[in-house]
């Protein structure tokens, strides 16, 4: 188990700064197949490979989650999002708005996802996160599994405390930043027929959606 501190860590920090040696050491994790904990704005995320199966197996094992239950993907820009979903007009004008920050679009997913990250569902969850070693680490690995760190039902990771208490020798590497910026998980939308459907109540408000939507 590694465990990479960085030494800025509580700043919220606009770029990732961390020696390119402990970047290549925690991709190395997810070309691995293994798994590694990183910060998000919202919640420290449990990262995997989300195109090797066996490595998503690992973290639906990891958090005791049921294997129903979606997992989503982090991205870190709108490219890569439509590598591997389908885009409409009303997520675009979301993820213009609102991302990089701390909401998932619901879109309908590319050939290229397999069914067992969605639970045998036509529709995946991404995210672009608004953290500097996110979105440095995405650009180098690709796309990743962006559930919370935890295991399933139990609260929410605020900090890297909490799951190198919940995951020990389960996780081969922890990236420690400090408390999560948001502190709160991310608004979930359904934006895959185009029509708003909110899954999960997050900090981005309904209201705040309506209004991106008709561009106000």
């Amino acid at each position: 188990m590694k465990m990479i501190n960085c030494p800025n860590r509580g700043k919220n920090c606009t770029e990732c700064n961390l020696e390119d040696s402990f970047m290549e050491e925690s991709t190395g994790v997810i070309r691995s197949g293994n798994l590694m904990v990183y910060p998000t704005d919202t919640l420290y995320g449990l990262g995997a490979d989300p195109f090797n199966d066996n490595a998503v197996k690992k973290v639906f094992i990891a958090k005791n989650r049921p294997f129903d239950m979606p997992l989503s993907i982090a991205v870190s820009d709108s490219r890569m999002l439509e590598s591997i979903a389908v885009m409409n007009d009303s997520a675009r004008k979301l993820i213009d708005r609102f991302l990089p920050g701390p909401l998932t679009v619901l879109l309908t997913k590319k050939p290229s996802i397999s069914d067992l990250l969605t639970s045998g569902e036509n529709l995946i969850g991404i995210r672009i996160p608004d953290h500097p070693f996110a979105l440095r680490f995405i650009r180098m690995v690709g796309p990743i599994t962006s559930t919370s760190a935890n295991l399933h039902a139990s609260p929410n990771p605020v900090d890297i405390r909490k799951p190198k208490k919940e995951f020990g020798e389960l996780v081969n590497c922890y990236v420690d930043c400090g408390k999560t910026k948001c502190a709160a998980p991310s608004t979930i939308v359904d934006i895959s027929e185009g029509e708003v459907e909110i899954v999960r109540p997050g900090i981005i408000t309904k209201e705040e959606i309506d209004n991106a939507l008709a561009g106000r």
